[in-house]
């Protein structure tokens, strides 16, 4: 008879070879959930939904950072000029998060100063132009009206 080996101890967050492909959706859910994890989230709304808790202001020069939920202690990345003001409303900030979250979760609000990158929005799609140009050739098609209309208007895009 032939040996089989005993299975292999999994460290945490390592998954288990399968031998074949799978999607990439479950695992991608599983090291999503373990990142939020290390960063002390354990519930990741906060940190996904931080524009609409925060608001629009506090949202764009802070940003979740850690959250250490044994002492109620959320620090957040802030810009280096605000820190100062956030720290003024870290009162009324943290009442917002706690209802938000619909417990008293956080304590505290600690801050550290940093660069937070603005999200990159996508690129405005090209306006056509008004009309092609004088020598396009577009102009010497004799067909169909219909077809030469729908080439004039492919015609402005590349003008």
């Amino acid at each position: 008879m032939a040996r089989t080996k005993p299975p292999k101890q999994l460290e945490p967050g390592e998954v288990a070879r399968r031998g074949r492909a799978t999607p990439v959706g479950g695992d991608a859910s599983e090291a999503a959930h373990a990142a939020f994890a290390r960063a002390g989230f354990t519930d990741p709304t906060l940190v996904l939904r931080w524009s609409e808790i925060a608001g629009s202001e506090i949202s764009r020069i802070a940003r979740p950072l850690r959250f250490e939920e044994k002492s109620g202690i959320l620090t957040l990345l802030a810009e280096p000029g605000a820190a100062l003001f956030l720290a003024h409303d870290s009162r009324q900030l943290t009442e917002r998060i706690n209802a938000y979250l619909g417990r008293p979760a956080v304590t505290k609000v600690k801050f550290v100063q940093g660069a937070i990158s603005q999200p990159v929005l996508p690129p405005k799609p090209a306006r056509p132009g008004i009309a092609p140009k004088g020598d396009d050739p577009v102009y010497k098609y004799s067909g169909p009206d219909a077809l030469k209309t729908a080439l004039k208007s492919l015609a402005r895009w590349r003008s």
